[in-house]
């Protein structure tokens, strides 16, 4: 192993060291309550080496934590050759959906929403990254309808990627944090994750009909049409 390998190596130690210490820490005592300096301390570190590997606390905390940020517009950037944007868009959100509602019956899901309950910076950061996960899967869409392979598009791409982003995400956001309150017991998750993952079915596929079919045949309503 050559030296800048194993530098790299060793900075992935600590970065994960840095993580577990202080995700341990949150859960054990609430975020608010831990200082970084302590977080430092626990994981026998410089207070430096954490910013070195976490620019904030919150990123600290959500570290290795949000597939939900990058998964959608990865799930259209990524789809299979002939695999309609919203097509792929809709199987991840369902699919997604279903797996975060099965969580809330493991203790580590649970005490995560625990987390959330405890600490509105946290809950501000969680709401930021909704809005970055939402602007990734606008840039995403816009790129599968305009680019040379492109495939057949809404009139209005860029009016249409944005909708889709803000409206898809919206509901299965809230889909996913309808159930936190309350939460349902462990034994009940699996039940309550198919209820909300046939739901997310309908209502997407519902949309991505509308959004495909030209339904509209005069110029009455252009603004709609123009989606």
């Amino acid at each position: 192993m050559s030296d800048q390998s194993r530098r790299a190596a060793k900075k992935a130690q600590t970065r994960t060291h840095v993580r577990d210490t202080a995700q341990r820490l949150f859960s054990e005592r609430g975020f608010d309550a831990v200082p970084i300096a302590e977080v430092a301390a626990a994981a026998g570190v410089a207070v430096q080496t954490v910013f070195n590997h976490f620019a904030t606390k919150e990123e600290l905390y959500w570290a290795d934590r949000t597939p939900w940020v990058d998964g959608p517009a990865a799930a259209v950037r990524e789809r299979p050759a002939g695999v309609p944007a919203l097509t792929a868009l809709r199987e991840h959100l369902v699919a997604s959906v279903g797996r975060f509602v099965e969580r809330l019956a493991d203790p580590t899901g649970r005490c995560t929403i625990a987390d959330l309950d405890r600490s509105p910076a946290l809950q501000a950061s969680e709401r930021e990254l909704h809005h970055t996960a939402e602007a990734r899967l606008r840039d995403a869409l816009v790129e599968a309808w305009t680019g040379p392979d492109g495939e057949q598009a809404p009139a209005d791409p860029r009016t249409a990627a944005a909708v889709v982003s803000a409206t898809w995400l919206a509901v299965t956001r809230i889909l996913v944090t309808q159930p936190r309150d309350p939460l349902p017991e462990p034994e009940e998750a699996a039940g309550v994750a198919a209820a909300t993952r046939a739901l997310a079915e309908r209502l997407l596929t519902r949309y991505e009909a509308e959004l495909v079919v030209p339904v509209l045949a005069d110029d009455t309503v252009p603004a709609l049409r123009a989606v």
